[in-house]
């Protein structure tokens, strides 16, 4: 029985085709080596111009990072405040002590209240003497001015809840006031969600600005290069040849406005730390200012470079074609 060979024609073609296919390969390899290269060498052989774009482009990717790292230590810091919820209850004022203590083991009883917690009038007139730093003042008063107050701790901390347990005590007998004292951070919850949305807003329109500043920075770049374009589209070089060169300058603005835009973070968080730092120990609190690292510094960097890419390709796809030899 007799093997069948390849004929040496067709494998002569085959090891031709794939010569052909790996010198094509290692030339378009050798063309991207070569267009990154002299692109970075063109964009700082003009210091003063490539600066200036860096810092266009560094100060427009700071500010939004920056807003955004100070939102992310403010909601760091009302995290530690947020434990436990609790309802301030005031009593009225001719409620006594032992009224007080009954109104205290009722409320205890209710299903929805964990805990509750009686500071005499006494007590919170002696507190507040040693707070305020008028004891002189306090002392001359004929009589403590201060109701009793009951803190009370429920047990679910779900909005709801808090408010349906909140209108209950404000409604019952012997009650003045019933303070909610999540309100606040409630409200500081929704500040700081319209300050993040403000924040994306701003930064939306900042990465629009950078793409435009690109974009022109590329167009000026194609201009001043014309002539060489014409000669290499007469020679038959592509759209993608002549495009290459133009993306990488993109690329090496971006990374350098990104590269940027995280030094100016970094020095504008060490310039705050200080006396943030200063001001945590006189409130004696564990709080730490959070800053980039080098992971967010690095994130900044393919962020520019990303944008640098984006805003050249578009420049380039326009301007590139509209360049043919006559």
């Amino acid at each position: 029985m007799s093997e069948r060979r390849e004929s040496p024609s067709r494998r002569g073609g085959a090891s031709h085709s794939q010569a052909r296919l790996r010198d094509q390969y290692n030339a378009w390899l050798q063309h991207h080596r070569l267009s990154a290269a002299d692109s970075l060498s063109r964009v700082l052989g003009q210091p003063g111009a490539s600066l200036l774009t860096w810092l266009v482009i560094g100060i427009a990717l700071a500010l939004p990072v920056g807003l955004n790292i100070a939102l992310d230590n403010v909601n760091q810091l009302r995290a530690s405040w947020e434990s436990p919820a609790s309802i301030s209850v005031f009593l009225e004022m001719q409620i006594n002590e032992e009224e007080a203590r009954q109104l205290q083991v009722e409320l205890a009883s209710w299903e929805q209240v964990r805990e509750t917690r009686l500071i005499a009038r006494d007590e919170a007139l002696d507190e507040f003497r040693s707070l305020s730093g008028f004891a002189d003042v306090l002392s001359s008063l004929e009589e403590n001015p201060l109701p009793h107050l009951i803190l009370v701790t429920p047990v679910a901390s779900g909005d709801d809840q808090m408010t349906d347990l909140h209108a209950q005590l404000q409604q019952h007998e012997g009650v003045a006031e019933a303070v909610l004292d999540m309100v606040w951070l409630q409200r500081l919850a929704s500040v700081m969600e319209l300050s993040r949305r403000l924040v994306i807003a701003i930064g939306g329109m900042l990465i629009i600005g950078v793409l435009l500043i690109l974009g022109n920075t590329i167009r000026l770049a194609i201009e001043s290069r014309r002539d060489e374009i014409v000669v290499v589209k007469l020679v038959g070089g592509s759209n993608g040849f002549v495009r290459r060169p133009f993306l990488y300058t993109g690329l090496w603005y971006g990374v350098g406005g990104g590269l940027l835009a995280g030094l100016l973070v970094s020095c504008g968080l060490w310039f705050l730390e200080g006396p943030i730092g200063a001001l945590v120990l006189l409130y004696e609190s564990g709080f730490r200012l959070a800053g980039l690292g080098v992971m967010g510094i690095l994130n900044l960097v393919i962020i520019g470079g990303c944008l640098g890419l984006a805003g050249a390709w578009v420049a380039v796809s326009r301007h590139i074609a509209r360049i043919e030899p006559r």
